[in-house]
């Protein structure tokens, strides 16, 4: 077993630090989700924290590790007597992004279950991180089946396995420790309010901490086991100093005036539900019992509130989460009592992790230096705009660039799928191939039988009853007579927007209205758990202003600035478009796009710019591209150029109105049928 990188030698990241060890203190405070750039320790302190964690008792040989005080009377290795039990470590599950669900909750053979009769069950991940730390490495690239199943345990602390009317429950009570790089996408909001506790971790700007982190990491990998022993000091004092907040916890008293502060926290700052509330107070009981103190002051409910509630406070995904901290000691200063004024640097009490500066540092095995500083823009960074083409685009609308114009207000768009059946990653959007769904049919296995069709097994093995000698109720069942069930259920495509910002558009009322129909659709794209791309073109050329991401986020912010004017390349941005697809067909195969192309249709520049942009659009069409155009012309005198735009993509065209769900009331169409109704019409 590998040496882990010691706690206490982790250079500064004192909020990570803190939020770890309230949980080590508390499990109560429901977990920690870790957000930042690569490179930042995330993982290190994580892994790190298992060695801190006190020893847990356990029922010998109990493969859902019961406590031999309380064991668990529904366990499926039960029921247990008396039993002195014996201790091990306080384990770190990892789960897998690419797990699957019988990896996450268990295995039932069913073949076992329906000839013999006998529950035959292979924990899963819950089961091992019961009473432990379940840890999930880039939470934000979750599987939904698995944040479904993760949902429900660690809603209810236990796991249920259900196949087929048999079932298996055990205890699953665990440490939710997530972490994520906001530039590959959010989380889904049911799943961000597991977490107690959220933490922004960054890479230090001051040269002299990142020396000592290169320094110590260096050492670190040259001789682990060396260089944790230098540590082992610290780390005896840190683990005793656990314990002792362990034991003083229940003698914490949360006075009604901190209750007051944190309910009237809570209030202020509009929070959801009443899971704040709890967590907060949860929080500042922990932090009272880390400092030694048998009371809850108003700095342990203002550093609780650092904590617990700015993911708790998005509306929507492109929120950025945050808290406004003169409006807390405001708010803490209304509702306070006789407590000390909060900590204005909103440090830690008692001197603890917590009161550092915040920008941390990179530490660890997290990939990239960390640094971000290069001067050059980052991924979840706007552009910059450039200059655009100064002579006027022959339609009207303005020849120079405009400043950017901000987006119109979003609205529930109409559902856009890819027609066919895939077999991409599982979200919300076309119809594929899936573990999860609608059953369609039935199939042999093809290695582990993992979804059981039981009619279509029944009647594979009813011919055969007789010559297999059954003589009494059961149905005797061979192998080969199982069937899997075929599935199908909804994917996540690549939604690749290719938006024209040139002279045409840039009349301000009507680019304010295209930039919220495309925010719109980012909204749609990260409800359905999509990737997401942006084109855009004006002037002489086009750009890929957003290579495919799964950050609707980035996106937005690309799009919140994108400026207008000039002529208008359509055929550039097309052309642009099939490159960014051909790559991401190379990379992510089974991953279908889909290609939303907003436009009035107009083609300027070069000899025969609407013949060229023609071409460009059949070339999409012959590579079997779903596509979409998005009309934005307006006036009394339309010439209909989307429209034929679309027909050369092989596609439909929607105008702005159209777009709207209510516009359609209910009716849901994909883009090839809308485009065959099209050419019909």
């Amino acid at each position: 077993m590998s040496t882990p990188f010691p706690f206490t030698a982790i250079v500064g990241q004192d909020d990570l630090r803190l939020g770890l060890l309230l949980n080590a203190v508390s499990p109560a405070v429901g977990g920690v989700l870790v957000r930042g750039e690569k490179g930042t320790a995330k993982s290190t302190a994580v892994r790190a924290l298992s060695t801190l964690l006190p020893d847990v008792a356990v029922v010998a040989g109990c493969r859902f590790s019961c406590d031999p005080a309380v064991p668990d009377p529904a366990c499926p290795d039960g029921p247990h007597g008396a039993d002195p039990g014996t201790s091990r470590a306080a384990r770190v599950v990892e789960l897998p992004i690419g797990a699957s669900e019988d990896r996450l909750v268990g295995a039932l053979d069913i073949e076992r279950a329906l000839a013999e009769g006998v529950k035959a069950f292979e924990p899963g991940l819950l089961a091992d991180a019961h009473r432990g730390i379940l840890y999930v490495d880039e939470v934000n690239l979750l599987h939904d089946h698995l944040v479904d199943t993760l949902l429900d345990a660690a809603a209810m602390g236990a796991s249920y396995v259900e196949r087929e009317g048999v079932s298996v429950r055990h205890a699953a009570r665990f440490l939710l420790v997530g972490t994520m790089n906001p530039e590959e996408g959010e989380l889904r909001p049911q799943l961000l309010d597991r977490f107690g506790l959220t933490v922004e971790v960054a890479a230090s700007r001051e040269p002299d901490q990142r020396v000592e982190v290169v320094r110590r990491r260096l050492a670190y990998d040259d001789d682990p086991a060396a260089f944790a022993a230098r540590w082992a000091d610290e780390e005896a004092a840190l683990r005793a100093r656990i314990v002792a907040a362990r034991a003083l916890l229940p003698e914490v008293r949360l006075g009604d005036g901190a209750l007051r502060q944190i309910a009237a926290t809570c209030a202020a700052f509009e929070v959801d539900g009443m899971r704040a509330d709890i967590v907060m107070a949860r929080t500042a009981t922990a932090l009272a019992a880390w400092a030694g103190r048998t009371e809850v002051l108003a700095e342990d409910v203002r550093q609780a509130a650092l904590l617990a509630l700015p993911h708790r406070r998005r509306r929507n995904p492109f929120d950025a989460p945050g808290l406004d901290e003169d409006r807390l000691d405001d708010t803490l200063r209304e509702f306070g009592d006789d407590d000390p004024d909060p900590d204005p640097d909103g440090g830690g009490p008692d001197g603890g992790p917590g009161g550092g500066p915040r920008d941390g540092d990179a530490n660890g095995d997290d990939s990239g230096d960390g640094s971000g500083d290069d001067g050059g823009p980052r991924e979840d960074e706007p552009a910059r705009p450039e200059a655009g083409d100064q002579d006027g685009s022959p339609s009207g609308g303005g020849g120079g660039e405009q400043r950017a114009v901000g987006a119109g207000e979003p609205f529930r768009t109409r559902m856009l799928s890819v027609p066919g059946t895939g077999d991409g990653a599982a979200g919300r959007r076309s119809r594929s191939r899936a573990d999860h769904g609608r059953t369609t049919g039935s199939r042999r296995p093809r290695g582990a039988l993992t979804k059981l069709h039981l009619a279509a097994t029944v009647r594979a093995a009813a011919p055969y009853q007789r010559a297999r000698g059954r003589s009494g109720p059961g149905l005797v069942v061979r192998r080969d007579d199982l069937r899997q069930a075929v599935r199908e259920g909804r994917e996540s495509n690549l939604v690749l927007f290719v938006v024209d910002a040139s002279g045409s558009m840039a009349a301000r009322q009507r680019m304010g209205a295209v930039k919220g129909a495309v925010l719109s659709l980012l909204l749609d794209a990260y409800q359905r758990r999509d990737k997401v791309g942006l084109v855009t073109f004006r002037g002489k050329e086009a750009e890929v202003a957003l290579p495919p991401t799964s950050s609707v986020d980035a996106a937005a912010a690309r799009l919140e600035l994108l400026p207008t004017g000039g002529r208008t390349p359509l055929a550039a941005g097309l052309l642009r478009a099939h490159d960014v697809l051909r790559v991401e067909r190379t990379r992510d195969p089974s991953r279908r796009p889909l290609l939303v192309v907003v436009t009035d249709g107009r083609a300027t520049g070069g000899p025969d710019p609407v013949a060229l942009a023609s071409r460009a659009a059949r070339l999409h069409a012959a590579g079997g591209t779903a596509a979409i155009v998005v009309d934005c012309e307006s006036g009394p005198v339309r010439l209909g150029l989307a429209a034929k735009l679309a027909g050369d993509l092989d596609g439909a065209a929607v105008t702005l109105d159209e777009l709207r769900a209510d516009a359609i009331a209910g009716l849901v169409r994909d883009v090839q049928s809308a485009a065959r109704a099209g050419r019909a019409a």
